[in-house]
């Protein structure tokens, strides 16, 4: 299995941090060159259905639950689930000071066999990756609460 967890603190009030990091359509601005399209498919109430398409014109769909009054969001990629055999992740808002909040991602997942990469080796890459997505996100949210 592998694991990543990777924080950043944020200087914005809680809901916009909160709003602005799970509009998914943002996300080919938030998470820099990494995603070319990011589409909902379906909302209902605070569960999303969404496609990524990467740089590499990769999709896949996943699904996020939304649970802003309990500071967090739930994700699991669906179809296709390969290269990995599953991928969790959870995004934990944990308000510091007034207007701060410190953002954490925690990705659990675990390779598919037939992938040609192992658990360490993708988790070393998510987590470079990570840490230099969560900049851009203080960033662009810092930059939108001005």
């Amino acid at each position: 299995m592998g694991h990543t967890c990777n924080s950043v603190v944020i200087n914005a009030p809680y809901d916009l941090v909160f709003d602005i990091s799970n509009d998914i359509p943002r996300w080919t601005q938030l998470f820099g060159a990494e995603y070319k399209k990011a589409e909902i498919i379906k909302k209902e109430g605070d569960l999303i259905t969404f496609r990524l398409t990467d740089d590499e014109n990769k999709s896949w769909v996943s699904w996020r639950l939304l649970q802003k009054d309990k500071y967090f969001a739930y994700a699991q990629r669906l179809d296709p689930l390969f290269p990995f055999k599953y991928m969790k992740i959870i995004w934990l808002y944990t308000p510091t000071k007034k207007d701060q909040v410190e953002l954490t991602w925690i990705q659990h997942f675990a390779m598919d066999e037939k992938a040609q990469f192992s658990d360490d080796k993708v988790e070393g890459f998510i987590n470079k990756h990570s840490r230099e997505n969560l900049v851009i996100f203080k960033e662009k949210i810092e930059e939108a609460a001005k």
